[in-house]
């Protein structure tokens, strides 16, 4: 093989490579990526908040009414969903949320080695039975930037028992609102 077939393969290669190049400049600068800002797949999801209408949802009836015709055994069925996150025993373990024993009139934000959120840690004051009845209702409207993603409870039925449920859960439970006493 003489030199004059050797520069035909070689050049042969070459222009191939140069094609080649010219390609794949011309292909990024007519598509060219666009780099997130932050590293991940950016997922859509509607807030709740936004797919109600009215905006939050006030309890239809004031709580003693509620608490009047309530059933704290039905209120302890009703607890078994607040089980996942949180313990009801009198010195149990904190969960993903706090222990629920002594709830009403406690200070909010108070329940000993639990990390609350810094909204949750604004909102002074104590646990009332009106107070659990909106939050337990709405939990992101009463407090908003609360850590707690429980949508919240919409029969007002199964709110008044889990309260009438969790006011018993204490040394010596606070009594009912007078609406409610029997």
């Amino acid at each position: 093989m003489d030199s004059f077939e050797l520069n035909k393969i070689l050049g042969a290669i070459l222009g191939t490579c140069l094609v080649l190049l010219a390609l794949n400049i011309t292909a990024n600068a007519i598509f060219a990526p666009v780099k997130p800002a932050k590293p991940g797949y950016e997922i859509a999801v509607q807030e709740q908040a936004a797919v109600d209408k009215g905006g939050p949802k006030e309890p239809s009836q004031p709580i003693e009414v509620l608490l009047a015709s309530s059933s704290a055994e039905k209120g302890e069925n009703a607890a078994k969903k607040c089980a996942a996150c949180h313990t009801v025993n009198k010195g149990g373990p904190n969960r993903v949320g706090p222990n629920l024993w002594g709830i009403i009139n406690r200070p909010r934000a108070s329940e000993a080695g639990f990390n609350y959120s810094a909204a949750m840690k604004g909102k002074s004051g104590n646990w009332s039975f009106q107070d659990l009845n909106a939050y337990l209702l709405n939990p992101k409207a009463f407090v908003p930037g609360t850590n707690m993603t429980f949508a919240g409870l919409t029969r007002d039925s199964e709110r008044a028992d889990l309260i009438n449920y969790l006011h018993t859960l204490a040394d010596s439970p606070v009594p009912l609102p007078k609406a409610a006493a029997k």
